[in-house]
């Protein structure tokens, strides 16, 4: 797994932990600005104990306490009460992360996060200006859908095959600042082209992230959209170098667990959700998942048309922490 995150050993991963933690959390009382929030529990099986050294890391670094729970006589009220506490922290926005029948006696641990975010927007779009127009989507088809748009200044950068806005969110000077990054192809069918460009560079984000000063705009059209997705995501990870820890002979937990069991124990299952919603007055976004287991000169004005498949990011500043990362192909799919 510390080969997988890119880091030598468990002492580096923490530490970048930490410091990610320590960035992406926001304490603010301005209900204007954004709320950030990132949680995580640990419900783990009365027959296992925990070593001090993994609930010390869990609790200072990651807040999270462990829970005992009886998975071999209760495990669907744990279930239950996961799937609650997940709801709760995403205030509604994701529901059953854990499916039904996904949890059994044989269970053991579970680990789980959820965060959530809310912001709006530095420059509010007016709704009056919301036009329904039409979107072009992979399949050649097209839909109806409601295009927000400006004439305001924005910041906008082309790159070779496609163009990237950037959308602040409102935040006080001295606070810290998130934003989102809409990646639009050049064309119409281009969002997976640009899908496999992002995936293979660790850099893109940052590579690709407007810095130069606001640019006039001349045609400019976003939609709205409200897009929930979740999915098993074991064979994404295993796919992608994680196999240890989801087989049965080579998963070693020895490290979290104070007992023989710490070497038996394997990830089953790896549940993700996430929900999105952009509109006129900003972004309400949550995500959550269960483990068990340059130089400034004129600039004509640029067209940014939102009107076929792209890929999004909310991005905190600072850190450049990517907290939401997704793709809308049909703005009216929920």
């Amino acid at each position: 797994m510390l080969s997988f995150f890119g880091y030598p050993t468990m002492d580096h991963l923490n530490l970048a932990a930490d410091q990610l933690m320590a960035t992406v959390r926001v304490s603010s009382c301005d209900e204007t600005a954004p709320h950030l929030s990132f949680i995580n529990g640990v419900w783990v099986d009365g027959s296992l104990i925990l070593r001090s050294s993994f609930q010390e890391v869990a609790s200072r670094i990651y807040g999270a306490v462990a829970k005992p729970v009886d998975f071999q006589h209760r495990a669907p009220e744990v279930v239950k009460e996961v799937n609650e506490w997940v709801q709760k922290e995403t205030n509604g926005l994701i529901k059953d992360l854990i499916p039904d029948g996904s949890v059994d006696s044989l269970t053991k641990l579970i680990i789980a996060n959820a965060l959530y975010f809310k912001g709006a927007w530095a420059d509010k779009f007016d709704s009056s200006q919301t036009k329904e127009g039409t979107f072009h989507l992979l399949d050649r088809n097209t839909v109806k859908v409601p295009f927000m748009s400006t004439k305001k200044d924005q910041f906008i950068s082309q790159f070779r095959g496609f163009k990237v806005l950037k959308l602040y969110y409102n935040q006080k000077p001295g606070q810290r600042r998130f934003y989102m990054l809409i990646f639009l192809p050049d064309e119409k069918n281009g969002l997976n082209e640009l899908v496999q460009r992002m995936s293979s560079d660790p850099g893109f984000i940052g590579q690709h992230t407007p810095r130069a000063r606001r640019v006039e705009v001349r045609n400019f059209i976003i939609p709205k959209f409200k897009i929930g997705h979740g999915f098993e995501a074991s064979k994404i990870l295993i796919d992608m170098g994680m196999r240890a820890p989801f087989d049965m002979e080579q998963a070693d937990f020895t490290e979290m667990i104070l007992s023989s069991l710490g070497d038996k124990l394997y990830i089953s299952s790896v549940h993700h959700k996430a929900s999105i919603e952009v509109d006129e007055e900003g972004t309400i976004a949550a995500a959550a998942t269960a483990v068990g287991f340059r130089l400034m000169c004129y600039r004509p004005p640029v067209d940014f048309v939102a009107d076929h498949p792209f890929m999004f990011a909310i991005v905190e500043e600072d850190s450049e922490a990517v907290l939401f990362m997704g793709h809308v192909v049909n703005p009216l799919v929920e």
